[in-house]
């Protein structure tokens, strides 16, 4: 029996929706460690920060117009992911716009490779969903890139566009923080020296003996010689020659005696 072949145009590009439309996996989201204390304040600005840790949720009843600042520890190879979650008001007369922001020590902020950053809802919308993804922290960077390093970062939530008219009305944030750290990727391990040693010597246990000396039996050996290529010697051997050169030049050029 012969397999019929599919000829039509309208087939394949139907087969090519189909494989278009087919919703791409999901990306799991952070989950709480189990046992983790949450976390009910969040601070004001970035000496007030609450410090959290990655699994620790947090849950925070807060006011439109709000800067919530939490802090957490970043160490070298380690990547964090940021999801939050703000429960907005019924009673709205506007859109408004959010936005997660991350820093590092030096108030450097730092690039979201995903997520959400800064969403914007509608005024009937009753949630709005915030994430952030950041690169890998690095154990060493120039001094003049923006590379993350380990330290302290600082997360601050706030709203930046809304009508005036909905300032001050009642949110609750939930947000969570996730780390993970499967080591460095920017870095990577030396596994072999970039130059061998070519000229190992051995490992001495103690002193070395000092040799003998020999008996100078022959004194006549040459050493009270000048080296051929010593000062020296040319020193001497231009000397005669100088010297040989003013007796021929005083023989040539004297007057004759007359008889």
């Amino acid at each position: 029996m012969r397999t019929p072949i599919i000829r039509g145009g309208a087939a394949l590009a139907a087969v090519g929706l189909t494989l278009l439309a087919a919703p791409a996996p999901a990306t799991a989201a952070p989950t709480p460690s189990p046992g983790a204390t949450p976390v009910t304040r969040a601070g004001t600005s970035f000496l007030t920060a609450t410090g959290i840790t990655a699994g620790q949720p947090v849950r925070v009843d807060a006011s439109t117009g709000d800067f919530l600042y939490w802090s957490f520890p970043a160490s070298a190879g380690q990547r964090h992911e940021i999801s939050a979650t703000v429960s907005l008001p019924k009673a709205r007369t506007g859109a408004s716009t959010w936005t997660v922001e991350v820093f590092d020590g030096l108030r450097r902020r730092q690039a979201c490779t995903a997520g959400a950053q800064t969403p914007t809802v509608a005024a009937s919308a009753g949630s709005v969903a915030l994430g952030c993804t950041l690169r890998q922290v690095r154990s060493w960077a120039e001094p003049w890139s923006a590379d993350p390093l380990p330290g302290t970062y600082y997360i601050r939530l706030s709203v930046t566009d809304l009508p005036e008219a909905d300032l001050g009305q009642p949110v609750d944030v939930e947000l969570l923080l996730a780390a993970d750290g499967e080591g460095s990727r920017d870095d990577g391990e030396l596994k072999a020296p970039l130059v061998p040693n070519t000229r190992a010597g051995a490992v001495l246990t103690g002193d070395p003996a000092a040799a003998p000396a020999e008996a100078d039996d022959d004194w006549f050996d040459g050493d009270w010689l000048p080296a051929l290529g010593s000062r020296w010697a040319w020193s001497t051997v231009g000397g005669a020659l100088a010297a040989i050169a003013g007796v021929v030049g005083f023989a040539l050029t004297r007057r004759p005696r007359r008889p």
